[in-house]
């Protein structure tokens, strides 16, 4: 999993691209991005399937804030990104990832 961060210069916005492998989807057909972002919506649109088999996702973020996320894959199983600036503590004895755009 990966995470790459582009400031705008126009804008107090960073794009923040994530990427999913095909190793790590594990099978997945379907991976959505749930945050603080999208008020942990799952019905989410999914991350992009690539012919490689990869997922990915870009998102808008407004910059000097931390967000929260998770990944749900197939609607039923949660995974963390290794890549994720923290971790925290959730409701439900797991960690979510979160994301800093803060400069």
């Amino acid at each position: 999993m990966s995470i790459k961060k582009q400031y705008l210069k126009s804008k107090p916005v960073c794009k923040v691209s994530f990427k999913v492998s095909i190793e790590e989807a594990n099978g997945a057909k379907k991976i959505q991005i749930l945050g603080d972002f999208n008020n942990w919506n799952e019905k989410a649109a999914p991350m992009k399937a690539l012919k490689s088999g990869d997922f990915t996702q870009t998102i808008n973020l407004d910059v000097g804030k931390e967000y929260q996320f998770r990944y749900l894959m197939d609607g039923e199983n949660w995974a963390n990104d290794v890549a994720a600036d923290e971790k925290i503590a959730n409701d439900f004895n797991e960690h979510n990832d979160v994301v800093s755009i803060i400069q």
